[in-house]
């Protein structure tokens, strides 16, 4: 294979398509090990670029490794790696976010990705929308994108993101990553965490629960009472079916709050 600089060095990585790539080889090491065994996994890897994850990921026996790649600069220097790995190897020249990810290979499904930092969040709801579909997604963000996913109330990380992320999985931050482990160098710090699914007991979908918390959120400084107009045409009943102050503001309601909201609106 050719050396790892040599390819970074000669893609050049695009700032329009989000591109940070990882060099350091123990680095890569570190968070492919993070994902465990992957025997007999299907493997999804997004936006590999110039395949230094997929290096160490194809080290592995497993199953399946689908990558999906954007960039088609990144296409030469992936499509070798498939005489590395002992499964079958997918390579889809593909816009991740127009892609079913959870419809891809076949269960238990692990995704590794150092996600472009421009669509790292709709990638990531996307994913957890269909969270029961995965075994566990191992990913990088940048380090305030995973303050968010953790965030708990009453905090200023605090969102429609944490909600969301909490009630589809359990969080787990692994480690920091420093700007100049990557080329060309972020301006901010990374952090790769793990998601495994949660599964929760309310009788409730993705999109209502979205919906509610959207609404909540969409004037996080407005009581309730205000901030759920846009929901339904009197929050004040709402509220008092899902028994929540109609003084309290978003930042102050827990996950099971926001359950018991949205179980209350899917009842109206």
């Amino acid at each position: 294979m050719e050396p790892l600089r040599e390819v970074i060095s000669a893609l050049r990585a695009k700032k329009s398509l989000g591109q940070n790539f990882l060099t350091d080889p123990h680095i890569l090491q570190r968070i492919v090990n993070s994902a465990g065994s992957l025997e007999n996994c299907t493997i999804i890897e997004v936006g590999p670029g110039p395949g230094g994850l997929t290096r160490e990921i194809i080290k592995q026996p497993g199953r399946e490794l689908i990558l999906i790649e954007q960039d088609e600069r990144c296409l030469p220097f992936l499509t070798p790696l498939a005489a590395h790995f002992q499964g079958t190897f997918t390579l889809l020249n593909q816009d991740a976010l127009k892609i079913s990810l959870h419809t891809l290979g076949n269960k238990p499904r692990k995704v590794i990705a150092n996600l472009p930092y421009n669509v790292s969040v709709p990638l990531l709801l996307s994913m957890l929308e269909h969270m029961d579909e995965y075994e566990s997604l191992t990913l990088m963000f940048q380090k305030e994108v995973a303050a968010r996913l953790t965030a708990s109330p009453f905090t200023p990380d605090y969102g429609r993101l944490s909600v969301m992320c909490q009630w589809r999985a359990n969080i787990k931050k692994l480690f920091d990553l420093p700007p100049g482990a990557f080329t060309p160098a972020p301006k901010v710090t990374s952090t790769v965490v793990q998601l495994t699914p949660r599964f929760p007991q309310e009788d409730l979908s993705w999109e209502i629960l979205e919906k509610v918390v959207k609404a909540a959120f969409s004037q996080r400084r407005k009581m309730l009472r205000s901030s759920l107009r846009g929901l339904t045409g009197n929050p004040l009943i709402l509220l008092e079916q899902a028994d929540i102050n109609p003084e309290s503001r978003a930042e102050t309601l827990s996950v099971q709050d926001f359950c018991r909201l949205a179980m209350a609106y899917k009842s109206l």
